[in-house]
């Protein structure tokens, strides 16, 4: 696992992954998973837990990710932190519980409803219809329970959740790029919650002598997590620059193509 090779791989997907953070305000869970899993299938890690060990991974890497496009919006000012904090103690417990869902599922079925929210994902994103603003103010309520249903599902296909939050915030008439910078933060909630839930539900396939703590790759999570960091401020100053909606439908294919190859090498 820590040959050349695919160090080199881990650090090439996390600098890929790191713009498209902080380009779109996502965790980059639709690129990451699906390929770990080939990486992890072909360093003999079993088809009963290789889905699981990209989930977790991914999640522990959406922590610095999220980290280092928090930093660079905050510079911005662009975040609306009120909004966050209403929604995280939801996020934190959705996300968490949907953890001991996952772990249960096989690895084929897990990949399938992948697969399917990025289908969904990717005709949001080409569409780019945006949804209809509501003048109503959310109540705290709302906010707890949205955050609930976001982390849960979040969880599933360890996302950050953008591909959720950012249209929950765009009805509730915030401007498209403080949605974007919102999103970002709320996405450590879900991947601190998430990963913690991906260790403890894991810990028996915890190993010194395969670098793993319970779901978690550590020489995937350090490479990539590491390039990441370095790349997603180059995203977040990216979308004050180009036309982000032109750019998400060149992009929204990508996780769709990698998740169908994904449910093909686990057949």
């Amino acid at each position: 696992m820590l040959d050349l090779q695919t160090i080199i791989y881990f650090l090439a997907l996390g600098s890929f992954v790191g713009v498209i953070s902080g380009l779109f305000g996502i965790g980059g869970g639709g690129i990451i998973v699906p390929v770990l899993t080939t990486i992890f299938l072909a360093h003999g890690i079993s088809e009963q837990n290789v889905v699981h060990m990209a989930l977790g991974t991914s999640m522990a890497i959406i922590i610095i990710t999220s980290i280092s496009s928090i930093k660079a919006q905050q510079k911005k000012k662009a975040i609306v932190w009120d909004v966050v904090k209403m929604m995280s103690p939801g996020i934190i417990i959705g996300t968490f519980l949907a953890t001991f869902i996952a772990s249960k599922l096989d690895s084929f079925y897990l990949s399938i409803i992948f697969a399917v929210f990025m289908f969904y994902s990717a005709i949001q994103m080409f569409i780019g219809k945006k949804p209809k603003p509501d003048s109503k103010v959310f109540s705290n309520k709302t906010h707890i329970l949205s955050g609930g249903i976001i982390g849960s599902l979040s969880s599933l296909v360890s996302i950050g959740g953008g591909i959720l939050s950012v249209p929950y915030l765009l009805v509730q008439n915030i401007d498209i790029k403080k949605a974007i910078a919102t999103s970002s933060a709320i996405g450590l909630p879900i991947a601190i919650s998430g990963t913690l839930g991906y260790i403890i539900n894991g810990w028996a396939n915890t190993s010194m002598d395969s670098y793993t703590l319970g779901f978690v790759n550590l020489p995937a999570f350090a490479c990539v997590a590491v390039a990441s960091f370095l790349t997603a401020p180059i995203g977040v100053m990216l979308v004050h620059k180009i036309d982000v909606n032109l750019m998400k439908k060149l992009f929204s294919l990508i996780p769709l193509i990698l998740s169908i190859k994904m449910i093909y090498s686990l057949l």
